[in-house]
């Protein structure tokens, strides 16, 4: 259980990058950037499970990052979006580590209790963060914590905890892609963020490697 422990703290890290991702810079950088923690999966994976890297997964995560290059602006650690762009990062390595923990112990333990352990190690992580700062949330901001935590987290990283016993980690990495869509696709809807062309086309590269990649799994 102890290692479930930690990875309930490199989970908190997560959330804390990601977040911060999304606050220094956009809804679709942050999306973006996370998606692509398959490629730390593809060549972690191998190493940790003593399995063969096979050159097609190089090929599939090379092309996933290349659609985070297209879609990222000029890199410069002098502004916020550069910023931004390097904490999604860290939070992509370090859910592909948390990927690798789960499909490690799912063979022991059933998906809820893997994920009751890290969740929970990560709210008794983040609780003296939260209560230092001293924020009032309003009724508004209560309701959509719950529908965040609830749906958004606790439901959603069960359910892909359980996938890890029918598909490799990386599999399920190049799928959670979609999640940049997605991200661009509401941010537009709900928070008026207009993606720009740059951004369009890495996200339809990383669809694109999506699909062909189920449509070459299933064949």
């Amino acid at each position: 259980m102890l290692a479930l422990v930690v990875a309930g703290c490199v989970l908190a890290t997560h959330w804390c990058t990601f977040l911060g991702s999304i606050k220094m810079s956009t809804v679709a950088i942050g999306t973006i950037t996370f998606s692509t923690f398959p490629l730390f999966v593809t060549f972690l994976e191998p190493m940790i499970f003593h399995e063969k890297l096979r050159g097609k997964d190089v090929l599939t995560a090379i092309l996933v990052l290349v659609g985070v290059f297209i879609t990222v602006p000029e890199f410069s650690l002098e502004n916020s979006m550069s910023k931004g762009i390097a904490l999604g990062m860290l939070s992509s390595l370090t859910y592909a580590i948390l990927s690798l923990i789960n499909r490690k112990f799912m063979g022991k333990y059933p998906s809820t209790v893997i994920s009751f352990y890290e969740q929970g190690t990560a709210m008794v992580v983040l609780v003296p963060v939260i209560m230092a700062q001293k924020i009032a949330p309003t009724g508004k901001d209560i309701t959509l914590l719950i529908i965040l935590g609830v749906i958004t987290t606790a439901v959603a990283h069960t359910l892909f905890v359980n996938s890890l016993k029918y598909i490799k980690a990386k599999t399920a990495g190049i799928v959670s892609s979609m999640e940049s869509v997605y991200g661009i696709l509401l941010a537009c809807i709900l928070l008026g963020e207009q993606p720009g062309i740059r951004e369009l086309i890495g996200a339809a590269i990383i669809l694109g490697v999506v699909v062909a990649t189920q449509i070459v799994k299933e064949n």
